[in-house]
């Protein structure tokens, strides 16, 4: 009737001046429901209301072995954001529903608005060869009048195929998602999606092929596997975790770039507005490729596994073989000397030949009375050694050289710590006056420094053994419960931004997510093994030659200790073992057990290294692992609040430099100085007299150069430091212990030069062929292949495919050449000096 007609357009004009507050639709007994025919590629512009609601009837055919997405696209030009329309999908076993303006979420309950959106539906499967299926989409809205633009289309490339790039758009209000079916005869895919731009962050998920699909930033993350991504973004995916043989990959842009290393948008806030005001966000797409790729077959991972044995295992047939040739030559060896009419035994000391002398000839006691050098026991060279060193001391020395053990043989003396030579003394001051004549001779023999028992220095160096045994035992067991945890995590929630891998190289095996990250630290194990199997024959065939009481074991050569040795090939395993359990899921959370045990080996080669000529002043075992925690500790503290912290990079510079002093002091004066409230008077007084009374040079030339030099390098590095503050602290600590082995190895080998002594061949190949494969090693490990110092999508643009058999990448290659040169190294330091073993400790330098 006209005159209704007139009426309800007047009423409408009415509600529309009323206020916001008034101006609600009420509900009318009466709602309008129209339904329409609609067609696919057609841009619908309509309007709805209150009291009506449009119905668009779609119908396609759907093949059974071909899939085809349709995608609902809808633009709402109304401007009524707290009425807004509501569209719902309907159609076989899913319903689909969304609002415009459709509001997401951000970080602080932000939210964001947008009017254009664009979804994919869902497609059911079909049994039968040609169905049609029909769909539904409702509109309706408690607005007055809404209008909007409505368009259904076909999705081209819905199917992705194999090794065939397709680039497409998104946005947060458009996401986008595709299908891929698993081909015959392959069971495992890498799912590679790059972009050029880094932002708007999106995120990566795979999901099964299930009704709804959750592709909107705030359910993407409900089922699945999923990723945040900047400009790449690789998810390995397995045939078996899919029983359709196939998947979704979703994509979808984030509202906001915080979860990728971007900074939050400026949220603009007018005086009229509410704090709870959307906004919107314009157009914040991103264009995106993504390509489907094979993974490596069954058959790589055991060419891969036979690959990393044989590397290392032949290691086990060289080393055989060469023991093999060593006991030939020394059995040739042996067959000439037997050959050989017995010369005198004075002219055999001036020949230079091996002779195992009798006990009864020179006095010995049995094997466990003998002390270390020519002092302390009753060998011919004894008095003679004493004679050496009072002539090169400068003050009074009043050691004896000959005394008797016989007055302390009834006491338990293998239960005993305490050094056999305190028992020749009187009291306290006269040992203290003995040691201070001793450690500041200016030319010191490894016979002065080697004077205590040497079944007190066994037990005080085995200790570094068993104490390194008890740690590992307690350190690995929670390290390896704690990421068997952390790989459940992340296979339950799909969430792979819990651990930075190398997407583009990471090759799952069972529950593993990168095995091979995990095989390549087999080495570690395997030579630490094989360092430990070396070093139990060395002592065998040592103790052998005790028991012979072989004159050349007695008396010559360095003091053999094997303690320190064992506690670093246990500690080279476990550095394997902890590596291992880093990367089973590498994060901020657990660095430090892919490092602790290397600030361990560097500080063991250290000590090895200062033990060789010192070994009576060596640190304990307990003092040595007490600095070396805290080392870890200022590693973890550096890492987690280090970061921009300039207190803490004061306070830790200072730390350092102090610590350096202290050390070089106590190296210098060989531990004869005291830290008490005296130590200014005492500084002051040697400042006076040696530089300001009488300018006289350091006493000991050697050791001033090399503290020196250490001093400079150290403080560079505090100032470095302090400087440049780099995010990496665990690295930079371990940079400083590895300098300083480096300076003091390569001190060590110049003095050695310089004292007249020569490196043998085994040695000097061992430093050699060591070098190159460290400079080769370094070179793999600065390539970077993820870091936990950036965000998950930050740390994979550094990503990188395989490299070696396509199933290790560049950080693999540091796994195995690292292990081989931290085996050679170890190899260096056991023979360096295996060309004393014939010279007597009064005739060995110290430096």
């Amino acid at each position: 009737m006209p005159g209704t007609g007139a009426a309800r357009v007047l009423l409408a004009w009415v509600l529309l001046a009323l206020p916001p507050s008034l101006a609600q639709p009420q509900p009318s007994g009466r709602r309008w429901v129209t339904e329409k025919e609609a067609r696919f590629d057609t841009t619908y512009a309509d309007w709805v209301g209150a009291d009506l609601i449009n119905i668009y009837a779609f119908n396609h055919s759907v093949r059974r072995n071909r899939t085809e997405g349709v995608r609902v696209s809808v633009n709402v030009l109304s401007d009524h954001k707290d009425l807004p329309v509501l569209f719902v999908v309907r159609q076989k076993e899913a319903v689909v529903s969304f609002q415009v303006p459709l509001i997401l979420r951000g970080l602080y309950q932000r939210k964001y608005a947008y009017q254009e959106v664009s979804r994919t539906l869902c497609q059911p499967q079909t049994k039968a060869e040609v169905e049609t299926q029909h769909f539904y989409v409702d509109v309706s809205t408690l607005s007055l009048n809404a209008s909007y633009q409505l368009r259904v289309t076909r999705v081209e490339n819905f199917v992705l195929r194999t090794n065939e790039r397709f680039s497409f758009n998104a946005t947060a209000a458009q996401p986008q998602y595709f299908k891929y079916e698993f081909p015959e005869g392959l069971d495992s895919v890498i799912v590679k999606v790059t972009s050029a731009m880094a932002f708007p962050c999106s995120v990566i998920s795979i999901q099964d092929i299930l009704c709804p699909v959750y592709d909107l930033d705030n359910n993407v993350a409900f089922i699945g596997m999923y990723q945040t991504m900047t400009k790449k973004a690789a998810i390995t995916v397995q045939k078996k975790d899919f029983p359709s043989n196939s998947f979704y990959v979703v994509v979808v842009v984030k509202t906001e770039d915080e979860a990728c290393g971007g900074a939050l948008p400026y949220y603009p806030l007018s005086k009229n507005a509410s704090p709870d005001e959307p906004v919107d966000q314009h157009n914040r797409q991103k264009m995106l490729e993504v390509t489907v790729s094979p993974a490596i077959t069954s058959e790589a991972y055991v060419s891969s596994m036979l690959f990393c044995l044989g590397i290392f295992l032949s290691f086990y047939v060289l080393t055989l073989l060469i023991a093999c040739w060593e006991s030939c030559r020394q059995q040739k060896r042996k067959g000439l000397l037997a050959a050989m009419d017995s010369p005198s035994l004075d002219t055999a000391s001036l020949l230079g030949h091996a002779r195992s002398i009798p006990d009864s000839f020179l006095g010995h006691a049995p094997y466990d009375s003998y002390g270390y050098g020519s002092f302390g026991n009753g060998s011919s060279g004894s008095t003679e050694g004493v004679t050496d060193s009072m002539g090169s001391a400068e003050v009074p020395y009043g050691y004896v050289g000959e005394r008797s053990l016989e007055n302390v043989a009834g006491r338990p003396r293998l239960d005993s710590l305490s050094s056999v030579e305190e028992d020749d003394y009187d009291t306290l001051a006269d040992i203290d006056y003995d040691k201070n004549v001793i450690r500041t001779k200016q030319y010191l023999c490894v016979a002065d420094l080697a004077r205590k028992d040497k079944r007190v220095l066994r037990k005080k160096y085995q200790i570094y053994f068993w104490n390194i045994a008890t740690i590992a035992v307690f350190y690995a067991l929670p390290v390896i419960q704690l990421v068997i945890t952390y790989q459940t995590v992340v296979n339950v929630t799909g969430n792979q931004d819990i651990c930075y891998y190398n997407f583009l190289c990471a090759h799952p095996l069972g529950n593993l997510s990168a095995f091979n990250n995990i095989l390549s630290n087999l080495g570690y194990v395997l030579l630490g093994l094989l360092f430990l199997l070396i070093i139990l024959q060395r002592e065998i065939n040592y103790n052998r030659a005790l028991m012979r009481n072989d004159t050349h074991a007695l008396e010559c050569g360095i003091p053999k200790h094997f303690g320190l040795f064992y506690a670093m090939g246990t500690a080279l395993m476990m550095e394997g073992l902890l590596s291992a359990c880093y990367h089973v899921c590498p994060n901020y959370t657990n660095f430090q057990f892919d490092t602790s045990f290397m600030y361990m080996i560097a500080g063991l080669c250290m000590l090895k290294l200062y033990q060789k000529r010192h070994p009576d002043i060596n640190a304990s075992a307990y003092s040595a692992y007490a600095c070396l925690a805290l080392v870890i500790f200022f590693s973890v503290v550096g890492v987690v609040f280090g970061k921009g912290n300039t207190a803490f990079w004061i306070v830790f510079s200072i730390i350092h430099i102090v610590a350096t002093l202290l050390l070089s002091t106590q190296l210098y004066y060989m531990g004869r100085w005291k830290l008490d409230s005296g130590i200014l008077r005492r500084i002051l007084h040697v400042l006076y007299t040696d530089c300001v009374r009488q300018c006289s040079g350091p006493m000991y030339v050697d050791r001033m150069v090399l503290l020196v030099m250490g001093n400079i390098v150290n403080w560079s590095l505090a100032a470095y430091g302090l400087i440049v503050r780099p995010n990496d602290f665990a690295s930079y600590l371990l940079a400083i212990g590895i300098c300083n082995l480096l300076l003091y190895f390569a001190f060590y080998i110049i003095m050695k030069l310089r004292s007249g002594e020569r490196i043998k061949l085994i040695p000097l190949l061992c430093i050699v062929g060591t070098s190159v494969v460290w400079g080769f090693a370094l070179f793999f490990f600065f390539q970077g292949l993820s870091t936990w110092q950036k965000t998950p999508a930050e740390s994979r643009e550094h990503n990188r495919d395989c490299i070696l058999l396509d199933f290790f990448d560049d950080h693999d290659i540091w796994h195995f050449l690292s292990s081989i040169a931290m085996f050679g190294s170890f190899l260096v330091l056991l023979t360096l000096d295996d060309d004393l073993d014939c010279v007597q400790r009064d005739k060995i330098y110290v430096f």
